[in-house]
């Protein structure tokens, strides 16, 4: 009888505290809903005196029991809302944008963007003599700066006339022969200037005068590999000896013997440019059409900063971009002393390596003054240095 009361009372107790227990774990999930961390609650409970002994092992007078219980979480449908509202308060893109912008955007503003107006800058309250705007390139048409007195003093230095071009140009060519073969001789001197000094050139002119080969007629009549021993060594000598043979036969077939006297005309001849056209045209027949720039020409013009480009500071990249530059501002009355003077001082002092600004009485109006260039001999060691690097 004792034994059925101690177990009755037993399953009691076991109601009683599983009964309190549900009550305190809604207690708890009320209270843990409420808070942003989880955690683990200890529920500690009184031991039933007979409870089994091997249970509590090591226990003191009380079970315990551990709860736990999850963060709640929102849902993203409450975020979205956040934010929002979170996106408007802050006008900053995110960092993927910055980074998206940056790679899209051009490196390289316009010109457009970078200048500043008077205008806006004096409705802005700016002051108009602090402004800040790229360099202005010479517009078409306008001469540069100080050109009378940078031209005058290359007058005077080449006074003297002791360059080779003074002696010994083109226009040198045949100047004791008739009329119509000394227009011939001048386009054969022409014809063999090209990539040639005027000593060469000169010494090529006198061996075809003293063998009788200054004609046409003659020059058809020879054999095309006399020539080639004639004229050597001028620059590309057997190639300008197959264009002698065809210009001399173009000029008997179409000019009964002479040559061509318009700008067209002379272009279509074989080994003739734009720079011998117009030399040919001052020389033969007193006729200006256009400047004759030759390599010296169009390094010195470069160098005084009198060319450039289309709208920009940069050089100009051959001798006939250089011509078209120069009559866009250059006086007509200039066009044919420009020539022998800018040779004959690019010969003297104006050199392609190392010139001499030294000696130069223009230097301290000159862009390039003493910046000296370099051989084509020390540019092939340093890009030997670089690629053994």
């Amino acid at each position: 009888m004792i034994l059925v009361n101690r177990a009755v009372s037993t399953t009691l107790d076991n109601v009683a505290w599983f009964s309190r227990v549900r009550t305190m774990n809604r207690k708890i999930h009320s209270t843990v809903s409420s808070s942003s961390k989880p955690d683990s609650v200890r529920i500690q409970h009184p031991r039933s005196e007979d409870s089994d002994p091997e249970t509590a092992n090591g226990a003191s007078g009380s079970l315990e029991t551990r709860v736990y219980t999850r963060k709640k979480r929102l849902k993203q449908e409450a975020l979205e809302p956040l934010e929002k509202k979170s996106q408007q308060l802050c006008g900053l893109p995110d960092i993927e944008e910055f980074a998206f912008k940056k790679n899209t955007r051009s490196s390289k503003r316009s010109t457009t963007e970078t200048n500043i107006s008077v205008a806006s800058a004096s409705t802005a309250g700016m002051s108009t003599e602090t402004i800040i705007t790229p360099t202005s390139t010479k517009t078409a048409g306008s001469p540069p700066e100080n050109w009378v007195q940078v031209l005058e003093g290359i007058r005077q230095m080449r006074s003297s006339g002791d360059a080779p071009v003074d002696s010994m140009g083109c226009d040198k060519a045949g100047s004791f022969l008739p009329p119509l073969e000394r227009r011939f001789a001048v386009l054969l001197g022409s014809l063999l200037s090209s990539q040639t000094k005027d000593q060469v050139n000169n010494a090529a002119i006198h061996r075809l005068h003293q063998n009788g080969l200054l004609t046409p007629e003659a020059i058809d009549k020879a054999d095309e590999s006399t020539i080639k021993e004639l004229i050597y060594p001028v620059g590309f000598y057997a190639r300008k000896a197959t264009y002698m043979k065809k210009v001399a036969k173009i000029c008997l077939e179409k000019y009964n013997g002479d040559i061509p006297s318009s700008l067209d005309d002379l272009l279509a001849l074989p080994g003739i440019g734009p720079k011998m056209a117009h030399l040919i045209l001052h020389i033969a027949w007193n006729d200006v059409q256009g400047i004759c720039v030759d390599t010296h020409v169009h390094r010195i013009c470069n160098r005084l900063g009198w060319v450039s480009r289309p709208a920009t500071k940069q050089k100009t990249s051959s001798p006939e971009e250089t011509r078209v530059a120069l009559q866009q501002w250059l006086p007509k009355e200039e066009w044919v002393a420009i020539n022998p003077l800018l040779v004959g001082f690019g010969q003297t002092i104006c050199t392609p390596l190392r010139p001499r600004c030294e000696a130069c009485s223009v230097a301290r109006l000159c862009p390039a003054a003493f910046k000296e260039a370099s051989s084509p001999s020390s540019k092939l060691k340093k890009s030997k240095q670089s690629k053994e690097l």
